[in-house]
């Protein structure tokens, strides 16, 4: 049954103008003691995914901050989980080292698989839902796109530089790829064809598909960020940043596409309306404890119940944060 929209259109007028930095966090939980490499969480914001140096892949249910699941890919404990990333529906992830990646099940924890990469180094990774298909961002430019069940792989060449950043739609048919080249591209899985090109002025560092199906963001390394209409291919809006270097390291489409969540290197996590790119919140998450300089990297952020934002960062911290 498809729940009404008034909660998210009062909220939204709640929220128009607003720009509040600085509010402290509703509730803080830290669930690694010495800081993570990459973290996920699930759209729904109820479980969250962290690598550590030392103590491999932990999954964590975040409605009773248990930990469910610890995961080990790499034999060699020196090349840890660089990536780590849930299906569109959260019942699948994928974790991955420069040289292998991993499919696990949600449900009972168990591992549907372990590859190597042979051929160039691993920079990024998306699963499809029920973990049929990956796409894999690689270091020599190339994009590949391997169905697992047939074991059909498409390998893209649009790119000429090394890939950064990949997104994947829920049933495996669209890419979304940036890279070095200052493009990204949309692109069919199915024939390899261009869809979009959208360009920028220097590296496109995150790339993130609408499950709705309706737009795309992509974000540069000089501070892009812009908004795209999949049907058209033309640009929507761009985000109204403050400082004008800012690069992200989380994105996520929201409140059926017509939010965007962010998070920054910087320890900024930010709201944003698609429709023109103005910010409707910004969050300031917490540093890893003793760190000097204060610092901590957002990897993680989604909605949950249409009034809070949860954040997983560097720092080791699940935070939530009123939008209200």
């Amino acid at each position: 049954m498809r729940k009404s929209a008034l909660p998210f259109l009062l909220l939204l007028l709640l929220l128009s103008g607003c720009s509040e930095n600085g509010s402290p966090a509703l509730h803080s939980v830290r669930l690694s003691e010495e800081g993570t490499l990459t973290a996920d969480i699930t759209a729904d914001a109820s479980t969250a995914l962290l690598s550590g140096v030392s103590q491999g892949v932990t999954v964590w249910n975040l409605q009773n901050q248990r930990q469910r699941y610890r995961w080990q890919l790499a034999q060699n404990e020196d090349e840890a989980t660089f990536v780590g990333r849930f299906s569109p529906s959260g019942a699948q992830a994928v974790t991955a080292t420069p040289t292998t990646f991993g499919l696990w099940s949600l449900a009972n924890g168990r591992s549907l698989g372990f590859y190597s990469l042979p051929e160039s180094r691993l920079r990024d990774i998306a699963v499809s839902d029920s973990a049929r298909a990956v796409l894999i961002g690689r270091e020599d430019g190339k994009a590949e796109f391997v169905d697992l069940h047939s074991g059909r792989r498409l390998q893209f060449l649009g790119h000429t530089e090394p890939i950064n950043s990949v997104d994947l739609s829920a049933n495996g048919r669209y890419a979304l790829t940036g890279g070095n080249d200052y493009s990204a591209y949309l692109w069919d899985t199915q024939s390899g064809q261009v869809i979009h090109r959208f360009n920028h002025a220097s590296r496109v560092t995150m790339v993130r598909l609408d499950p709705s199906g309706r737009s795309a963001f992509t974000a540069s390394s000089m501070g892009q960020a812009i908004l795209w209409d999949l049907t058209s291919g033309k640009e929507i809006s761009r985000l109204q940043m403050e400082h004008r270097q800012e690069i992200y390291s989380a994105a996520r489409f929201a409140n059926q596409g017509q939010w965007l969540l962010t998070g920054s290197p910087s320890r900024q996590a930010a709201l944003w309306r698609v429709s023109d790119g103005a910010q409707l919140r910004q969050w300031r998450v917490a540093p890893r404890p003793s760190a000097r300089p204060s610092s901590s990297v957002v990897y993680g952020i989604a909605l949950r119940d249409n009034s809070r934002v949860i954040t997983l960062s560097s720092s080791g911290y699940a935070e939530t944060w009123s939008i209200k």
